[in-house]
């Protein structure tokens, strides 16, 4: 692991914030404390490769500040919560979050769902342009344009459009994206998660998102791109 890797940590709990600094300086991290919304305000996301992000904070809300960050960056966001139902998973996802854990955690669990969107997050150069239709990919620069226009994809969203474009004319099983795109072990991640990514994918890139031409769902099996 790069141990120049930069986490943000924006929790309002002093001791759940300091243990988790601590522990992934233990293991080779550099991380960084935030207590509050306006003092995640205060750190360039630039200097930072993964944000990790309480829902609950006493000047707003982790959701608010998620979207804002979307506006202006992919980077990598992991929610930590103690609302863990299915509604406010979806929510979270909707969002713009990269995973989700619930509160109470293991600190080791914590580890291998910030190595697995690390992994995810970092792509590698194709030195290629990829066009399909309004869609235009710049795999160097890692930039998604429809008709021209810019499209702020989350880095999840973005790995997953390029593992489809990668494998354009072949079906991806759920099982398989999960194993490329989450986790090579899918205990770390609930099957939710990738229908919830693929309509936010879809959100963003469709003209018409129920009658998609991009992400094409092979009903039973997966997904395809394109026809």
């Amino acid at each position: 692991m790069d141990c120049k890797q930069h986490i943000l940590i924006v929790e309002d709990d002093i001791i759940i914030c300091g243990g988790i600094k601590v522990f992934l300086e233990s293991k080779g991290y550099l991380a960084q404390c935030a207590y509050s919304v306006a003092d995640a305000n205060q750190f360039p996301l630039d200097q930072y490769q993964l944000i990790i992000l309480d829902i609950n904070l006493p000047d707003g809300d982790g959701l608010s500040l998620c979207r804002q960050i979307r506006t202006a960056s992919s980077i990598p966001i992991i929610f930590l919560t103690a609302n863990d139902t299915e509604e406010n998973m979806i929510e979270g996802f909707r969002s713009g979050c990269d995973d989700y854990i619930a509160k109470p955690f293991s600190v080791e669990l914590l580890h291998q769902r910030i190595m697995a969107v690390l992994r995810r997050s970092q792509s590698t150069s194709k030195h290629s342009l990829f066009t399909y239709l309004d869609l235009s990919v710049d795999f160097d620069k890692m930039q998604v344009m429809i008709k021209g226009t810019p499209i702020k994809l989350s880095a999840t969203e973005y790995k997953l459009l390029e593992l489809l474009i990668q494998h354009k004319g072949q079906v991806l099983t759920r099982n398989i994206i999960l194993e490329k795109i989450w986790d090579c072990h899918e205990n770390y991640v609930d099957e939710n998660t990738l229908t919830v990514h693929i309509r936010r994918l879809r959100q963003k890139i469709e003209s018409e998102p129920k009658n998609p031409k991009y992400i094409i769902t092979i009903f039973g099996i997966g997904y395809t791109f394109g026809e």
